[in-house]
């Protein structure tokens, strides 16, 4: 019979975690005669005997002496992790109503000089531009001169494509930021979990369909805000932007109420995606997008062309 006591990959310390077991089954023959096998992929649930959970929601109990191998595997991605780079980046432009688009072959030139942000002001290159990669660079380089602004390309981070711009000169400009994912329920129960101090004031501007939200919190009815966020919905896209605390109020829970209120804003809409930029350095605002739920989908980086 086999033993599944001498294999290093199962154990008590499965549980918990996504496997792949095989077993044998009994009284069956296999199609060469000898001893048939089936193999059961899920969650292992319990050990001893061991008890898989499929994806159908099937619960298979395996005796161990009837286990032949088996190991953990990855937990599949779920559906919003499994959106493209350039999927998820094509949200960004969507954020301010002042940004223009055009395109340079499969490229997104942005622009919009009333935005004081990199990102609505680069060019998005995420993808084969459908064009020779030293023309489409050229290309982009005089889009921006015509609009008076200097040219920059958005890229995913150790891509091929941020490789071979590189090759052709394209210098890092810095900027590097994660693209950060989760389900807005999850997220919005997460915030929840923490009473909130304040209840933050949110305006609403634009449609359902596409509309945006500004939360804030102001300090004894004074006009300025100790905290700001801003959101926009694009579908079943929920972008949260441009999130500011004043330095004297931090570490007291208003980034998180302000959140959660843009959050709720945006599960009234519809959308099912949150998703944001974070950048790599800022350790504080990591830590608060991690506990509600936010996972990281991939990292940006600017790239300035050579002149």
């Amino acid at each position: 019979m086999p033993d599944s006591t001498r294999s290093p990959y199962l154990g008590p310390h499965v549980v918990g975690q996504r496997v792949v077991v095989r077993r044998l089954v009994p009284g069956q023959t296999g199609p060469t005669g000898g001893p048939a096998f089936t193999d059961v992929l899920g969650d292992c649930v319990a050990w001893d005997p061991c008890v898989v959970v499929t994806a159908a929601g099937d619960w298979v109990e395996i005796p161990l002496d009837l286990i032949v191998s088996g190991k953990p595997v990855p937990p599949r991605p779920s559906v919003r992790m499994r959106a493209t780079v350039a999927e998820c980046e094509a949200q960004v432009a969507g954020l301010w109503s002042s940004v223009t688009t055009s395109r340079v072959g499969a490229w997104q030139v942005r622009s919009s000089p009333a935005v004081p942000r990199r990102r609505a002001n680069s060019c998005l290159a995420v993808v084969d531009p459908r064009m020779p990669l030293a023309a489409a660079v050229e290309q982009v380089v005089a889009a921006y001169a015509a609009r008076d602004q200097a040219a920059l390309l958005h890229v995913e981070t150790g891509s091929d494509l941020a490789g071979a711009l590189r090759a052709l000169g394209c210098t890092p400009a810095g900027g590097e930021a994660d693209f950060l994912l989760a389900g807005t329920g999850r997220a919005l129960r997460a915030a929840r979990a923490h009473p909130a101090l304040v209840s933050p004031e949110l305006t609403e501007r634009g449609s359902a369909a596409s509309g945006s939200a500004y939360a804030s919190v102001s300090h004894g009815g004074a006009c300025d805000s100790i905290v700001e966020a801003q959101a926009t919905v694009t579908g079943e896209w929920l972008g949260i932007h441009d999130l500011v605390v004043d330095a004297g109020h931090r570490r007291r829970g208003l980034a998180r109420s302000a959140l959660a209120a843009l959050l709720e804003w945006g599960a009234e809409q519809g959308a099912s995606h949150a998703w944001l930029h974070v950048e790599t350095g800022n350790l504080a605002a990591r830590a608060l997008y991690g506990s509600l739920g936010f996972a990281e989908h991939h990292r940006m980086e600017y790239l300035t062309p050579p002149r």
